[in-house]
C-alpha cells in the first residue's frame, strides 16, 4: 500500500522570513513562526510528498528534526493527508 500523500491545507499558506518560514491559517486565523532557517523552501509544501520526503543532504539529526515538524504540522492542521 502506498504511504499518504501531505500537502500544504488549502486554507494555509507559507512564506520566506528571515529565520525560516512563516505559516498562515486563514481558517482562524493563527499564525506559526518555524525557524527552519534555510532546510526547508516555501515550495516543498505545493506538492503532494510523503511524511519522509524530504530535502537532499540533510543530517541525521536535521532530519528527524524536520520529520517531527512535519508531524506537528498535521497536528495543527497546516498540512493535511491526501
Amino acid at each position: 500500500m502506498a504511504a499518504a500523500g501531505i500537502r500544504l491545507h488549502p486554507a494555509c499558506r507559507v512564506r520566506r522570513e528571515g529565520f525560516g518560514l512563516l505559516f498562515y491559517d486563514s481558517r482562524g486565523p493563527r499564525l506559526l513562526f518555524a525557524a527552519t532557517g534555510n532546510l526547508l523552501s516555501e515550495d516543498y509544501f505545493e506538492t503532494s510528498r510523503t511524511r519522509d520526503e524530504l530535502p537532499e543532504g540533510l543530517s541525521d539529526v536535521q532530519r528527524k528534526s524536520l520529520t517531527k515538524f512535519v508531524d506537528q504540522l498535521l497536528e495543527k492542521g497546516f498540512l493535511r493527508e491526501q
